[in-house]
């Protein structure tokens, strides 16, 4: 499991305080703490250049990490990145260890089957998405590496909502309370096009 996560390097930091904080950043690296899980608070430190790269890949706070420290393994969540207010760069992160059994929400991507045998796209048409990643309820020691949506036999016009997505057992979507789009299949841009125009004709007429 642990293999599967984004991995990010880390070293200890015995001391804590603003003064032990300001030299970390002054060496490269961004001062962190790890904590929960049972165990006591680690001050770590990570180089601002690693927990940027992770940051600009999007959904850092939705990601189940593994925070290495001095090589040590850490599965974690980041709870909170606190960045200076003139550069906009990061100063300190939070990470919250988890166990096995806890519960956290993270996006998980959907994976598109049964595109041969779907008769909207075998008249022309396309699959138009608007969800690529579902925001789940999970735990962490059995997160899904996808959803599965099924496009056989939709037909142009057809849309595929989370009710019609087998959901892994203990997982439950973050959005509640209504049936949310994956997908639809579109019409070909050439027959909207067409539409579009035939309309207009009956409408000049």
């Amino acid at each position: 499991m642990m293999a599967d996560m984004p991995i990010i390097e880390a070293r200890a930091r015995a001391d804590a305080g603003k003064g032990a904080a300001r030299q970390t950043r002054r060496e490269g690296y961004v001062p962190a703490v790890i904590y929960g899980g049972g165990q006591a608070p680690e001050t770590i430190a990570i180089k601002d250049n690693v927990l940027m790269r992770h940051l600009k890949a999007g959904k850092f706070k939705s990601t189940l990490l593994n925070v290495k420290v001095d090589g040590k393994d850490n599965r974690v969540i980041c709870r909170e990145v606190q960045r200076d207010v003139v550069k906009d760069l990061p100063i300190h992160a939070d990470f919250l260890r988890l166990s096995e059994r806890s519960r956290i929400n993270l996006y998980i991507p959907v994976e598109f089957v049964g595109h041969e045998t779907c008769p909207g796209l075998r008249a022309g048409g396309v699959v138009t998405v608007v969800r690529q990643e579902v925001e789940l309820k999970v735990t962490a020691g059995d997160i899904p590496e996808k959803l599965v949506a099924n496009l056989s036999g939709k037909k142009i016009g057809d849309v595929i909502t989370i009710s019609q997505i087998e959901l892994p057992k203990g997982t439950t979507p973050t959005i509640t309370g209504r049936d949310f789009v994956i997908a639809n299949i579109a019409a070909p841009a050439g027959l909207i096009a067409a539409e579009d125009e035939a309309e207009e004709e009956a409408e000049e007429a």
